[in-house]
């Protein structure tokens, strides 16, 4: 009785045949067992075909697992493999073809490499990605494994997520030894918790000399710290020691004033004293007549021991009695004391 092949090529042998040269059959199929898991490479500079005939092998053994298709595409190519192959299980038969691949396109040129059954379609590798892929028996099947694994855009750029492959923009790059590059004044967004507003943050449009701000290595001391700059582009938070803070309107006899505020001095119920701090160069405290009755009961401005108001003697003080009067006196030194700035 006639050998009969599976779609492998494997040679079936029945019963009696092969006297003599069964051992040699069976290393044959050994063989081509080692092939279903074997590598090849297929030179896709023309069409190409992977066969199996039977018990032999062909120019590109479709039994090969691992397939590499290099070489430079001169036109769009197909990698093709029959739907059937071998004489099946019973005499004058075949079989269909059921087995995975793993294909690399390591071609070059920008033309389409399509891997299909003949008569079907299959579908297109990408140049330079692997697929996990088999065959049905009808066509060839991307799982979908390992299509996407292959780097998007050119070296250097950031991947991301580019319609379930990998992408590159050439505005987002990373360079060892520098960090990450955000290119044509596009912004780095902080989004709040649901992602319906942001914070952004982007370069000037057109910058004069490259720099770079370094942040400070803690938070700041208290609230109301400012952020400044150093002529290194080194960041720090200082307190904020400029403006006027501004206190609750008072309306009592007397008033302790602390550098840096304002006060509202309602003197309608009676006359007001109000006590300078010890001063540092630049120190301010700011006035203001609430209710406009300094004429009626005087505002008495009372400098800190042994300091100076307008550069009269030590200890002297400054009486207001203008009805809407408002001014600030600004710290000059221990030579003439608190200045007014404005009046």
């Amino acid at each position: 009785m006639a050998s009969n092949y599976n779609s492998l090529g494997f040679n079936l042998m029945t019963t009696g045949e092969n006297a003599g040269t069964w051992g040699t059959n069976t290393n044959l199929n050994l063989n081509y067992l080692r092939d279903t898991f074997g590598y090849i490479t297929v030179a896709m500079t023309a069409d190409r075909t992977l066969t199996i005939p039977d018990n032999s092998t062909g120019t590109y053994d479709g039994r090969a697992m691992i397939i590499e298709c290099n070489g430079a595409l001169g036109a769009n190519r197909v990698l093709d493999i029959a739907a059937t192959a071998g004489s099946g299980s019973s005499p004058g038969g075949t079989a269909a073809i059921y087995k995975p691949f793993i294909v690399f396109n390591n071609t070059s040129t920008s033309y389409t490499l399509t891997f299909k059954v003949t008569g079907a379609t299959g579908f297109v590798l990408t140049q330079g990605s692997t697929y996990l892929c088999y065959h049905n028996g009808t066509d060839i099947i991307d799982t979908g494994l390992g299509a996407a694994t292959a780097p998007g855009g050119s070296t250097t750029q950031v991947q991301y997520n580019n319609s379930g492959a990998f992408g590159g923009d050439a505005d987002l790059i990373w360079t060892a030894g520098t960090g990450l590059t955000i290119n044509s004044q596009k912004e780095l967004r902080l989004a709040d918790t649901d992602d319906d507003k942001y914070i952004g943050m982007k370069s000037h449009t057109a910058v004069g000399t490259s720099y770079t701000l370094t942040w400070p290595q803690n938070t700041a001391g208290a609230n109301d710290y400012v952020l400044t700059s150093q002529t290194d582009g080194t960041l720090a938070w200082v307190e904020n020691t400029g403006g006027t803070s501004w206190q609750a309107v008072v309306t009592g006899a007397t008033q302790a004033a602390t550098a840096g505020s304002g006060y509202f001095i309602d003197t309608t119920s009676n006359a007001c004293n109000l006590t300078l701090p010890g001063g540092t160069l630049g120190d301010e405290v700011s006035v203001v007549d609430y209710a406009g009755t300094f004429d009626t009961n005087n505002l008495t401005v009372t400098p800190d021991t042994g300091e100076r108001i307008q550069g009269e003697s030590a200890d002297a003080t400054l009486t207001v009695a203008t009805e809407r009067a408002a001014f600030t006196l600004a710290y000059s030194g221990a030579s003439q004391g608190w200045l007014l700035k404005n009046n």
